[in-house]
């Protein structure tokens, strides 16, 4: 059996200590993803929503604005990011799903939790992160980066940075 990855929460303390995620739900039927969908305001349905996955497997959402780590309850989670719904024939559809997350920051590996969360729900979904967000941790500074264009060089420091994923998981 395939183990699974958590990821800790990595990003400001200030951000962890005073989160509170406000309109936020947890999926567990179609049914719960349409009336909370049907409650977004217009402007919200065009942009992504914050998603994680908890550590049961469960798939949480929130308006985009919300913080990672106020949706996990500040628990370590399997998977975080962004979703794009759109209307399908059978309900809603993840059109567009992304790792980013920068106080997680999960690597693209973490895709089977957030398909085995849609699936579990009979969400339709790509069958992979449509963006695939590369976070590395500067070895020389500590400093949290985002990997563009396959430059592995700290934002910061300009140190190298590992091609591995290194953050502190469990």
């Amino acid at each position: 059996m395939e183990r699974t990855r958590r990821y800790r929460y990595v990003g400001p303390a200030e951000l962890r200590d005073q989160a509170i995620a406000a309109d936020a739900v947890a999926v567990d039927t179609p049914t719960v993803l349409a009336r909370w969908l049907a409650a977004r305001r217009r402007g919200e349905l065009a942009e992504p929503v914050t998603f994680v996955v908890a550590l049961d497997g469960g798939l949480r959402l929130a308006p985009r604005r919300t913080e990672h780590v106020a949706l996990a309850g500040g628990r370590d989670v399997l998977a975080a990011g962004e979703m794009m719904f759109a209307p399908t024939a059978s309900g809603w559809g993840v059109v567009e799903v992304t790792n980013q997350s920068t106080g997680y920051c999960p690597d693209p590996d973490s895709w089977p939790a957030v398909g085995s969360a849609l699936d579990r729900i009979g969400v339709e979904h790509p069958g992979d992160f449509t963006d695939k967000v590369i976070f590395r941790c500067c070895p020389a500074c500590g400093e949290r980066n985002v990997v563009r264009d396959k430059d592995f060089t700290c934002a910061l420091c300009e140190s190298a940075l590992p091609t591995w994923w290194n953050f502190t998981s469990t």
